[in-house]
């Protein structure tokens, strides 16, 4: 290990297969959580905050450390490395799991060693021996510089792009070969090497899959797979506006960061052994749904989702967190609600039977962008959609402008032109003025952006 390596270190923080420590103060605990996960490398001498306050390295500290792994219940394997004043121990995943320590058994869960109570303790039992899909090794030692800088800074790590780069980030072994979450993330296609790794959006005509508008499979590394499903959502469902005096306000039909949220959850918690089915989103007129194969873990239940966190791949969950597009592991499902909430005219629901699916849905008697419970007569603003925006701001320009120019200009038919004028008329901010031929529009309330 060299300066650059500590310094990406130091940088990436704490997480999935690095703890800092400045003592051996609990140490066992962390021997045991990386021995039942996945291994992970212990810094002594480095603090939480993540400043080396360096430690005296000599034999009996060795020898101290070795006593430690030694005592756990059974041995842990471990070896040591070294940069300046700062020990490095290297926990092998143990092959007889479940460790204990003297105060009891220990999991990796993020960035945390969290203790196992009594469920989960068999419910580990029952799961030790399965493979995690995201740290299996492939064959495969390609991946895309460009992808692996824009990653690093998003997660706010200044380092030149090497192979070190993967291994300290968790996606690849010493030799340089990727694990599934490597070519997920760095690769310009997984899917690739795994056939199943893309989402598929669909915007279908009506309530039933039918009549297909617009439908995208999208089959770049999985940030960008993200990235591009929102955007595909954004584009597929309406955009309204609330005037409120000379201002406007815009309202999506859904919560995007719900949905961006809930997008998320399906890539990180989808059964990637599963090579029969990928992540799918379909938008209908009435709500929008995200399905993605894979059951609900032990123990979790439907009840605890937002309570307990239980990952599927947690090296997928860990590489998001690094770079901000998850707050807190675990907690997805209660900020999807909260959003939700907040948007105020969405119900969410979840079913799980072998698959997973999220739904997004109007309230029943609600609109996107209305108010219930208004008062006949009472107006708190009017609600245009994006195409009215632009007639009236057409019309601003030109007062003669005809239905057929507004239909070029705006790019939609002139029979949606005439119906989304009747709709401004209806509304009171639009007037026709003389006969349809020699007359003139006039706009009868100022209509700004925000």
């Amino acid at each position: 290990m060299d300066k650059k390596d500590i310094d990406f270190i130091l940088q990436e923080g704490e997480g999935l297969k690095l703890e800092f420590k400045e003592s051996l103060k609990n140490l066992d605990k962390e021997l045991v959580a990386f021995a039942n996960s996945e291994g992970g490398r212990v810094f002594l001498g480095i603090g939480d905050n993540g400043k080396i306050r360096g430690i005296e390295i000599t034999n009996k500290l060795k020898s101290q450390v070795q006593d430690i792994a030694n005592n756990c219940d059974p041995r842990i394997k471990i070896k040591f490395g070294q940069f300046e004043n700062t020990l490095i121990i290297h926990v092998e995943e143990g092959k007889d799991k479940p460790y204990k320590c003297s105060s009891g058994f220990y999991l990796r869960q993020g960035p945390n060693s969290q203790k196992m109570k009594r469920d989960d303790i068999v419910n580990f039992i029952m799961d030790v021996g399965k493979i995690k899909f995201d740290e299996k090794i492939s064959s495969q030692k390609i991946y895309d510089k460009e992808i692996v800088k824009e990653f690093l800074k998003k997660a706010g790590i200044k380092q030149v792009v090497s192979k070190s780069s993967l291994f300290n980030l968790g996606v690849s072994d010493e030799r340089g070969f990727l694990n599934n979450a490597g070519i997920l993330f760095f690769t310009q296609n997984p899917k690739k090497y795994l056939i199943n790794a893309y989402i598929t959006c669909v915007r279908y005509k009506g309530k039933e899959k039918v009549n297909v508008i617009d439908r995208k499979d999208f089959e770049d590394d999985l940030v960008s797979q993200v990235e591009k499903a929102v955007e595909f959502v954004k584009r597929n469902t309406r955009l309204e506006y609330e005037i409120k005096g000379l201002y406007r306000k815009e309202i999506p039909e859904y919560p995007i960061e719900a949905v961006r949220e809930a997008i998320l959850n399906a890539v990180m918690h989808r059964d990637y052994f599963e090579r029969g089915a990928n992540v799918q989103i379909d938008i209908f007129d009435d709500q929008l749904t995200i399905t993605n194969i894979g059951g609900l873990l032990k123990p979790l239940t439907k009840e605890k989702l937002g309570k307990i966190a239980v990952r599927r791949n947690p090296l997928i969950a860990e590489l998001f967190h690094r770079i901000h597009l998850v707050e807190k592991i675990g907690t997805g499902i209660k900020r999807i609600k909260e959003e939700c909430k907040k948007h105020g005219n969405i119900n969410f629901g979840i079913e799980t039977n072998g698959y997973f699916i999220a739904t997004f849905g109007s309230k029943v008697g609600e609109k996107v962008g209305e108010k219930v419970g208004e008062k006949v007569g009472e107006k708190v603003g009017e609600k245009l959609t994006e195409n009215q925006i632009k007639i009236v701001n057409e019309i601003s320009k030109n007062k003669f402008v005809a239905a057929l120019q507004l239909s070029e200009r705006i790019g939609i038919s002139k029979r949606k032109i005439e119906e989304n004028i009747s709709k401004l008329k209806r509304k009171g901010l639009l007037k026709r003025v003389g006969s349809a031929k020699g007359g003139h529009w006039e706009i009868l309330k100022e209509v700004k952006d925000e």
